[in-house]
């Protein structure tokens, strides 16, 4: 008792983790190689740039959104049914007198966590989703709420520059709230 460790345990340990670290490398490699192919296929689409215009998307959501959205354009006919699509639309039940509202059930849930994931990353990356952010905080929303209601308006952005053919402006965008008096750009004045 208290000696030295047993090789007996010692060994089989090693060459498992050793032989764990080969399927690790492996498995790598042909990561890689999936998002090498990704890349490929998604830099040569019509509607890339678009996409990777999109504040926070990055290599790995703008293809995941390409991918939701497509390349016919007449699969979606407004940002409604995109939102609708992707579980962001809110669904209103009434039975009586009671009613209550609750996000969709019925969805893809790999779509819905890609325009989530978005739109979360988006908020350190364009000046109004930050500030759209920051009030659905205020408002007293949870971050995942916050986050789902920027996804929302997002969809909006999106489908109107998938349509275009349009890639996203930010300065254009800021422009157009400005001129519109949104409170996204109301400034408070300190005393």
């Amino acid at each position: 008792m208290g000696g030295l460790p047993d090789e007996s345990l010692i060994i089989p340990y090693q060459t498992f983790v050793i032989a764990l670290a080969k399927q690790m490398l492996v498995l790598i490699n042909n990561i890689r190689e999936y998002d090498s192919q990704i890349n490929s296929i998604f830099t040569s689409m019509d509607d890339a740039s678009i996409f990777t215009s999109l504040p926070g998307t990055g290599p790995c959501l703008a293809p995941r959104l390409l991918a939701t959205l497509g390349e016919d354009k007449s699969r979606f006919s407004s940002a409604q049914e995109i939102q609708n699509y992707a579980g962001l639309s809110p669904v209103t039940e009434r039975s009586g007198q009671k009613s209550w509202v609750h996000w969709r059930w019925q969805c893809s849930k790999f779509v819905r966590q890609s325009f989530i994931e978005w739109a979360s990353k988006s908020v350190g990356q364009s000046y109004w989703a930050g500030i759209y952010y920051a009030q659905q905080k205020a408002k007293g929303n949870s971050h995942q709420s916050a986050v789902r209601a920027l996804a929302y308006k997002w969809v909006r952005i999106l489908f109107r520059c998938w349509k275009t053919g349009k890639a996203y402006d930010e300065s254009k965008y800021l422009k157009a709230l400005k001129e519109k008096g949104s409170p996204l750009l109301v400034v408070e004045k300190a005393c």
